[in-house]
C-alpha cells in the first residue's frame, strides 16, 4: 500500500530535489522531512499547505490517499477519486490516473477547455507519450508545429512544447510520463 509520504519522496525525487531543499522551502528540519517520508511523523494542515505550495499542486492532491478502501489503495482509481493536480488557470485540468507517484511513470487524464492555451512553452526533464480521446488540439513540439485530434498519439522527448485549444470543444487526452512529475 503506497502512502503520503512515499508520493511526497516520489515527488520530491522527480523534482530533482534533495531532502535539505524541501526541508528549506518549508522551514522545517530535514529530521522532520524524512520522518513524513517515511510515514513515522504526520504533517499538520499548515505543513501540508506549505508542502502543496512547494510542489504547485491543489490540497486535495495530498488527501486522496483516505478515499479509497484499503484494499483498493496502491492498486485501483476510481473515476470520481482521481487526485487533481495544478490550478487549471490556463483552461487545462489533469487528474492523476495512477494509484500514486512511486512508479518509474505517471498516468495522466486532461482536459484542455474550448479556447485555452498554454501561457509560456515549457521543457521538461522527461519523456511523454499522449493519446487524443477527443477533441482536437495544436501542439507545438521542439519547433514543429502539429494538429491532432481523436485517435492521434505524440511523443516529446526533452523538447520544448506547447499547446491549444482554439476550437469549440475540449480535447480530452491520456498522457504516459517518465519519471513523474506531479
Amino acid at each position: 500500500m503506497r502512502s503520503l509520504g512515499a508520493d511526497l519522496r516520489a515527488l520530491r525525487k522527480a523534482r530533482g530535489l534533495t531532502l535539505n531543499d524541501l526541508a528549506q522551502a518549508l522551514g522545517r528540519s530535514v529530521g522532520w522531512l524524512s520522518q513524513v517520508e517515511r510515514d513515522l511523523s504526520e504533517p499538520s494542515i499548515s505543513d501540508l499547505r506549505a508542502i502543496a505550495g512547494a510542489f504547485d499542486v491543489p490540497m486535495s492532491f495530498l488527501f486522496a490517499h483516505a478515499s479509497a478502501p484499503a484494499e483498493e489503495q496502491g492498486i485501483i482509481v476510481r473515476e470520481g477519486s482521481r487526485r487533481r493536480m495544478g490550478s487549471g488557470e490556463e483552461g487545462l485540468i489533469e487528474e492523476l490516473l495512477s494509484p500514486d507517484l512511486s512508479d518509474d511513470f505517471e498516468v495522466i487524464h486532461s482536459t484542455f477547455r474550448p479556447g485555452s492555451k498554454m501561457q509560456r512553452p515549457a521543457t521538461r526533464p522527461t519523456q511523454e507519450v499522449g493519446y487524443v480521446v477527443s477533441g482536437r488540439l495544436d501542439l507545438s513540439i521542439g519547433g514543429q508545429e502539429f494538429t491532432v485530434g481523436p485517435g492521434d498519439s505524440f511523443r516529446i522527448r526533452h523538447e520544448t512544447y506547447a499547446w491549444a485549444n482554439p476550437y469549440d470543444a475540449p480535447c480530452v487526452a491520456i498522457w504516459v510520463i517518465a519519471p513523474p512529475v506531479y
